[in-house]
């Protein structure tokens, strides 16, 4: 099953703006999502550079199913705050920069990178920490995905 990711930042394979990157402000984009499946227990969401080996500018896990969108500029603290018509807002593992939240695209000088945003609706709770490690998310959703959604954007200096 595929889940539909979208932001009205940017459509899918555009530009990522600037402000959402390393020259900008460095906020998260806005983020909306639509065919989670009805059985999924919590959203796990992960930006990653396909084009430097994967490496991840932002991992949030533990969002509760009933949350369709995330708003821009998501706080970079460990753990989000829980409302009770939404549920948990979310745990961040830490990115590659080496801490909790978004990081923004940040290639080098003269270099065009794709970033792709993913939604994985998962049939469990993730049992990690805050700022868990891109190694320790992919060994917890093994085997637990139930679907998933991308949105790619790219940025260029």
């Amino acid at each position: 099953m595929t889940i539909l990711m979208q932001s009205s930042a940017f459509p899918a394979g555009g530009q990522i703006p600037e402000k959402y990157t390393c020259d900008g402000v460095d906020r998260s984009p806005p983020l909306v999502w639509a065919g989670v499946p009805s059985s999924t227990i919590s959203l796990a969401l992960v930006m990653e550079d396909q084009d430097a080996t994967g490496f991840v500018h932002w991992m949030l896990f533990n969002l509760s199913p009933r949350i369709k969108v995330l708003p821009e500029g998501i706080p970079k603290t460990p753990v989000l705050i829980s409302y009770p018509w939404l549920g948990h807002m979310g745990t961040h593992g830490n990115n590659d920069y080496g801490r909790p939240g978004y990081g923004g695209p940040c290639p080098t000088r003269g270099s065009t990178h794709r970033y792709v945003f993913r939604l994985y609706a998962l049939d469990r709770v993730l049992d990690l920490p805050p700022g868990a490690s891109k190694t320790g998310f992919k060994k917890a959703v093994e085997g637990h995905v139930i679907a998933e959604g991308e949105l790619m954007g790219v940025y260029g200096r």
